[in-house]
């Protein structure tokens, strides 16, 4: 009887042993990528190496034998660059209507920022929102910011300056519940209706609460002009200085500004405000045309809480003379291309010809302040290269998968193949910093302490967020003409560890949903 217990106890200790081998450990993984060459998100230069990852998690990365690895899809990467999939910190559009965005996936985004300029979803309830877009699955991940002027409408706010404090205080617990359901943090849109209202202790005791949330404050500044944008960039310091929270300038430009001196000048004014203790960063997007409502072209005067058609009746000679003016300094009407139905494709001098009067009565009569969005071609190539070239200067898309506008298609796309390699503006490895792990320092998503998850970098414990690609291969083919082209060349996209595009096709996988921030 002791013998045969010997044998059975020596058996199933064998069978322990065996069982327990690192060969068999690996049995469980659900992806190996070898073959690769890794740059990792932090700006180094790439490295050779593989890729482990298991319940969508990478578990290991670099030069690491693998001839024992066992997982149930393994891909070689033939030489091809393995990357983070990039971040957009600054992107629109509905994941209800469009909830696997292939316009992001197509150029490299795995991760986007939703409730940008002002303006968010889910106001009345985050929490429900969220957990709405994560049931119905995504096929990017997705933060979301609360939209200050969104929220000034949800308090009830009136149209003016100096509010009283219980509007305030309103917007603070709605930020406040906002963050504790996991969002990231607070945007303006201080050139847009109600958030031009807003003065500074307004905008410090919101970013104060956002700050106690160890949050982050996204501004589309006061305004853009090349007059007007260093005292624009020196209110957002002073809301980060005030506050404490962390500021961020989204779409950074200077409209009508020709110089990159002056680029210089506004990136020294940052750098001053590091040095002081506040910080500080910003995205661009690489197109010298912008895209917004047509209000930008109209006085303050003829926008709410003004009636319009009040201003039109009273203050017309006036109105059509700024119009004239303003436009014209705007590069003219054939520099404003619009956006939306029923002159889609056409130019605001294309629109007044077939209309038979002048631009500025178009505006006035058959457009009006709400009555169309447009791209403007308003900026200077020299001087948004500087920009791009600041190490704190990270890159977004302010696209959509509707919008008519290429950004919203090639944005990252285009990084790649015209400023990393055709004009050499930066190397490769510091362009994927710029599109990966500057977003995610920025956005807190590679912070352990803030996400569930930290992603953002090729690195152990990190999500399995991961590209594929040739960078010679990678096109933007988007235009103005055609903006709904999608980008091509990165052959692999992986989503929390799921292939959404494989060997360079779609497919209809939908592994991800709502990050929700830690507080």
């Amino acid at each position: 009887m002791k013998k045969l217990f010997l044998v059975i106890f020596s058996a199933a200790a064998l069978f322990l042993i065996a069982y327990c081998s690192p060969a068999d450990e690996t049995a469980g993984n659900d992806l190996l990528i070898v073959n690769a060459l890794i740059a990792d998100g932090t700006g180094s230069e790439p490295y050779p190496g593989s890729i482990l990852v298991r319940n969508g998690v990478i578990v290991r990365a670099g030069d690491f034998s693998t001839e024992d690895v066992v997982a149930r899809k393994i891909v070689d990467a033939e030489g091809r660059i393995a990357s983070p999939g990039f971040i957009d910190t600054h992107s629109h559009g509905n994941l209800l209507d469009t909830p696997r965005f292939n316009n992001f996936l197509a150029m490299g985004v795995t991760t986007i920022s939703l409730g940008q300029d002002g303006r968010s979803p889910g106001n009345d309830d985050v929490e429900a929102w969220m957990d709405e877009v994560s049931g119905a699955g995504t096929g990017v991940n997705v933060v979301h910011f609360l939209g200050h002027n969104s929220l000034r409408q949800l308090a009830g706010a009136p149209r003016e300056s100096g509010l009283d404090q219980s509007f305030i205080e309103d917007m603070q617990r709605m930020v406040s519940r906002g963050m504790e359901a996991g969002s990231f943090g607070l945007t303006t849109g201080l050139e847009y209706d109600h958030g031009t209202f807003a003065d500074m202790p307004e905008l410090v005791a919101l970013a104060e609460t956002v700050a106690e949330a160890g949050g982050l404050v996204m501004s589309h500044m006061r305004s853009e002009d090349d007059d007007r944008i260093e005292e624009s960039v020196r209110e957002l310091i002073e809301q980060g200085r005030g506050s404490g929270a962390a500021v961020h300038a989204s779409h950074l430009k200077i409209v009508f500004g020709n110089d990159p001196a002056q680029a210089e000048e506004i990136l020294a004014i940052m750098d001053e405000a590091r040095e002081q203790g506040v910080a500080i960063t910003a995205d661009v997007y690489p197109y010298t045309a912008s895209f917004t409502g047509i209000s930008i072209v109209f006085p303050d005067w003829a926008l709410p809480p003004n009636d319009f058609d009040e201003v039109v009746e009273t203050l017309r000679e006036e109105l059509a003379e700024y119009l004239r003016n303003r436009v014209n300094r705007r590069n003219g009407p054939e520099a404003t291309l619009f956006g939306t139905e029923p002159w889609a494709g056409m130019t605001l001098a294309d629109v007044a010809a077939e209309l038979d009067k002048p631009f500025e009565d178009v505006l006035i009569d058959d457009i009006g302040p709400r009555g169309a969005s447009a791209a403007y071609f308003v900026m200077n190539e020299d001087v948004m290269q500087r920009f791009l070239t600041d190490p704190h200067v990270m890159v977004s898309s302010d696209g959509s998968p509707t919008m008519r506008h290429p950004r919203g298609y090639g944005s990252f796309a285009k990084i790649i193949r015209e400023y990393v390699i055709a004009e050499e503006l930066f190397p490769l490895e510091e362009a994927i910093r710029k599109m990966s792990g500057l977003p995610a320092e920025t956005l807190g998503l590679s912070d352990p302490v803030r996400v569930q998850i930290p992603r953002g970098l090729i690195r152990e414990d990190f999500a399995a967020d991961i590209l594929l690609f040739h960078p010679e291969n990678v096109r933007d083919e988007a235009t103005f003409e055609e903006p709904h082209l999608l980008a091509k060349g990165f052959d692999w996209v992986f989503v929390n560890g799921v292939a959404v595009i494989e060997e360079g096709e779609l497919n209809e996988e939908v592994p991800a949903g709502v990050i929700r921030r830690l507080n």
